[in-house]
């Protein structure tokens, strides 16, 4: 019994010890998508055990868990509405589940190529879901300094994503345009975070394909982009 409790005790103390030793991270994502994760009290830029993303402070739309800062088993990825969007394996780098796309989306593909019903043909994928993981590119715009004195809502606003066929980002474009207005603005592809530069590419009878992928969304009021 003596034994038993003396184990407990150093379990419990262990225990303690981690809690003690990691601190809980907020960061904003978008206007309205708060990530929440813990790192170690001693290094704050490791990430370590359970993500979350959150909608409003309420709807996940991603979650999974970090091991050294790396993604790692099983992450679920949801819409704003809470609707399953993806499954990645991250250790077996596998996609198990993707949602079925309808013309609610706010994205289309388009492939440099004229397309019969007798060819066989995949969409590019985003690891992330059709919403959480197309947040880095819009929440990476902002609105140029000589507009921002224009009201957000006049702007209609794509981004154009190109695909390379060894799914890489191979171009990033915003388009806006409002009454007697339009400009397209180059976008920096050598983005912060490398996970955003990678894709699943589109395939045109099994081969890897160069694709396009277009967003539909608005100005924010904070001067970035929003799904629509």
């Amino acid at each position: 019994m003596l034994k038993h409790t003396i184990l407990f005790a150093i379990l419990l103390s262990a225990i303690n010890t981690f809690a003690q030793e990691t601190v809980k991270v907020k960061n904003k994502l978008s206007q309205n998508v708060t990530e929440v994760f813990t790192v170690p009290a001693n290094n704050k830029l490791i990430r370590q055990g359970l993500y979350q993303a959150l909608f409003k402070k309420k709807t996940v739309v991603a979650t999974g868990l970090f091991e050294n800062d790396k993604k790692t088993g099983l992450w679920r990825f949801y819409d704003q509405k809470g609707q399953a969007m993806q499954i990645y394996d991250y250790t077996k780098k596998q996609l198990l589940f993707e949602a079925r796309e309808d013309t609610t989306s706010n994205l289309r593909y388009f492939l440099d190529k004229q397309l019969d019903t007798t060819m066989n043909v995949t969409k590019p994928v985003k690891i992330g879901g059709r919403y959480y993981g197309y947040l880095p590119y819009l929440n990476l715009f902002t609105l140029p300094q000589d507009l921002r004195d224009v009201n957000s809502d006049v702007f209609v606003a794509r981004v154009e994503l190109l695909i390379s066929p060894l799914g890489r980002l191979a171009d990033y474009k915003v388009h806006l345009a409002a009454i007697n207005f339009e400009r397209t603005i180059n976008m920096n592809i050598h983005l912060p975070n490398q996970e955003d530069m990678v894709f699943m590419p589109a395939t045109l009878n099994g081969e890897p394909i160069a694709s396009q992928v277009v967003i539909k969304c608005y100005v924010t009021n904070s001067g970035h982009l929003d799904f629509e």
